[in-house]
């Protein structure tokens, strides 16, 4: 089986951080976003991938080359206008080979189960599959309700509380019969969510709806870009990080990227990922946060479930609170608060 992955997005929830890099490319405890994707896809056997581009197309290259050096072979098509998710599906049809198609959506993590996702999609004959996940507060996401044989039933949009019939929404993964790509418009723009799903329904196509057991994020925000760091720090997906050791105090772990320096006296808690030559200043403290590359953390500075960009500077005893975003390149100077 063959997998295109969509990656076309500007990230405009993720600025500042995807205003110089795709949100794919953001790196997760110094690697890649997609990489965490690849290594899923290559543990059931699936090497042949289609990296559907669009904005920045060429930094995907230049991360990935042809994918031999991650053990996948990569190919690219590249849309020079946006067309939506289903305008890039359309666009690899050719890369997919004439077979059942597996389609991701490039910013979720989905540590799911390729081949059970399969069984269940030739089991039940059809057309399409949607991958679902269950979620905490179904108001805030499309629904998709299933009958007890998986057979999806209904799309409901955001719903309020007493039209909720079920929490498992659409997990950005889906499962194509070759026949699908015939119901896409080429060369226009088109949504496989709000468009293809709902009309082939309509029309009386089997679509199948299978919840996907195992870990799943959508890193589109800064705070579940933060997040997809602790989680895999506290060991709560299957992923492991490079570079990680218990910090200088027991209730700490941090990763730390080749370079990194931490003068003394600094202080970290929780989960903290450093990336590649980030200085630490003397008597800082760090607790749940992410320092990007080539970053300096001043003397005596705060800094708590946040953000910091690439190359930024954090003054002396500056503070950072939750929820701060400090772009790459930017500064806070000393004392200030953010």
């Amino acid at each position: 089986m063959k997998a295109a992955i969509l990656i076309g997005g500007q990230g405009t929830r993720l600025r500042p951080f995807t205003l110089d890099t795709p949100k794919p490319l953001l790196p997760v405890l110094n690697r890649p976003f997609l990489e965490y994707q690849f290594r899923v896809l290559r543990s059931h056997g699936v090497r042949d991938i289609a990296l559907c581009t669009s904005y920045r197309a060429e930094n995907f290259r230049r991360a990935f080359g042809d994918g031999r050096r991650l053990g996948v072979r990569l190919k690219y098509v590249r849309e020079t206008i946006p067309l939506g998710t289903g305008g890039a599906a359309k666009n690899a049809e050719k890369l997919l080979g004439g077979g059942t198609a597996l389609i991701l959506n490039g910013d979720v993590l989905n540590a799911f189960d390729v081949r059970a996702f399969l069984r269940f999609h030739r089991e039940r004959r059809a057309e399409i599959s949607i991958a679902l996940t269950r979620v905490k507060d179904p108001t805030a996401f499309g629904l998709v309700l299933t009958d007890e044989r998986g057979r999806v039933r209904r799309f409901l949009e955001k719903p309020s509380w007493d039209e909720v019939e079920t929490n498992t929404i659409n997990a950005g993964a889906y499962l194509f019969e070759p026949s699908v790509f015939t119901h896409i418009p080429a060369g226009k723009t088109y949504s496989l969510e709000r468009g293809l799903f709902p009309e082939r329904l309509a029309a009386g196509a089997l679509l199948g709806g299978w919840v996907a057991p195992g870990y799943w994020i959508d890193i589109g925000t800064v705070d579940k870009y933060l997040q997809v760091h602790l989680d895999i720090l506290h060991g709560r997906t299957p992923f492991k990080a490079d570079g990680v050791t218990a910090g200088p105090q027991a209730d700490a772990i941090v990763a730390a990227g080749a370079g990194s320096r931490v003068a003394p006296f600094a202080r970290f808690s929780g989960a903290v990922s450093l990336g590649r030559r980030v200085r630490v200043g003397r008597g800082a403290q760090l607790t749940d946060c992410v320092v990007l590359d080539d970053a300096a953390v001043g003397d005596g500075a705060r800094l708590e479930r946040c953000v910091v960009g690439a190359r930024a500077r954090v003054g002396t005893h500056a503070v950072l609170g939750p929820g701060a975003a400090l772009a790459g390149g930017s500064r806070v100077g000393d004392y200030s608060q953010l």
